[in-house]
């Protein structure tokens, strides 16, 4: 009888091995839809551009905020860069395109005042084609270069010029430095008024107990007008808000005074621009008794 020889190790009768089981692959869960990138950036250009626009409705019912948003407003145009720069980070044209909202409602607010008004060759009269070009400015008790002041405001190429915070050591200053210029002037305490035309009718107003405001008439070849320069109280951030009292009762002393101006025109002026929008309704209110023309040169 034949038999046959197996493979060591091997049984002809062996079981085929199974294949392993494998495990199925989890089916990842769907992912929860991902905010637009820059969708955030767009909304807060929006809400600048709105608070810059609507600036004058905002209200100072809690601690004057109104006032204190005015005051701070040629600063939001610092938004704008800042939010180009977040929309390049994010690469959103979306919060880009909407960076132009607010670049453009500053741009109007502000862009008018950084043009060049002196371009009359020193001619005076009519150089912004308002017929009357006025200039306000806080000169600084402590400025350490009157001199220099004092060229820079005759290179402006107003017609008449209303300086507040004079000192007594300045004030001999401006009157060497602007006489070529300003051949007419008058100074009551710290506040002065320069022309090119002859002041008449000097007198203070009073809107404080001290000497903070003046008016004169300027005889302009369109006829008198009377010009007023005032130097209204400062206004404090503390505790309690933005406090304005004192501010808002000489602005109140000051429209009283020129609503009852006899003359055909008036321009009041405000030299401390730091904050003056704190008194924005009783300056509003000023601005409201002048004729157009003279308005427009007392707010540049």
């Amino acid at each position: 009888m034949l038999t046959t020889e197996e493979e060591p190790g091997t049984r002809a009768d062996a079981p085929t091995p199974h294949p392993a089981p494998t495990k199925a692959t989890p089916t990842p869960a769907p992912t929860p839809p991902q905010r637009a990138p820059g969708r955030l950036l767009a909304l807060a250009a929006l809400l600048s551009a709105a608070l810059m626009a609507l600036h004058v409705h905002l209200p100072n019912t809690a601690l004057n905020l109104g006032s204190l948003f005015q005051t701070l407003l040629p600063w939001t145009g610092l938004a704008v860069p800042a939010l180009l720069a977040l929309a390049a980070v994010r690469r959103s044209r979306l919060a880009a395109i909407a960076v132009l909202a607010p670049a453009l409602v500053w741009a109007t607010l502000f862009g008018p005042t950084l043009t060049d008004k002196g371009n009359d060759g020193g001619k005076g009269t009519g150089a912004t084609g308002h017929g009357l070009t006025v200039l306000s400015h806080n000169v600084d008790e402590a400025n350490p270069d009157p001199a220099g002041t004092a060229r820079a405001l005759a290179g402006a190429k107003a017609d008449v010029l209303a300086l507040v915070e004079l000192s007594e050591e300045s004030t001999p200053v401006y009157e060497r430095e602007l006489a070529t210029a300003y051949p007419h002037h008058a100074v009551l305490g710290g506040v002065g008024l320069w022309s090119r035309h002859r002041l008449t009718a000097v007198a203070e107003v009073e809107i404080m107990p001290w000497t903070r405001a003046m008016r004169a008439t300027a005889a302009t070849p369109e006829g008198p007008v009377a010009v007023y320069a005032a130097h209204l109280a400062s206004v404090r951030v503390s505790g309690a808000g933005f406090t304005t009292a004192r501010r808002n009762e000489a602005a109140r002393a000051l429209a009283s005074a020129v609503r009852a101006e006899p003359a055909e025109a008036a321009a009041a002026l405000e030299g401390s621009a730091a904050a003056h929008e704190a008194s924005r309704a009783l300056i509003t209110e000023i601005r409201a008794t002048l004729p157009d023309a003279v308005g427009r040169s007392a707010r540049a």
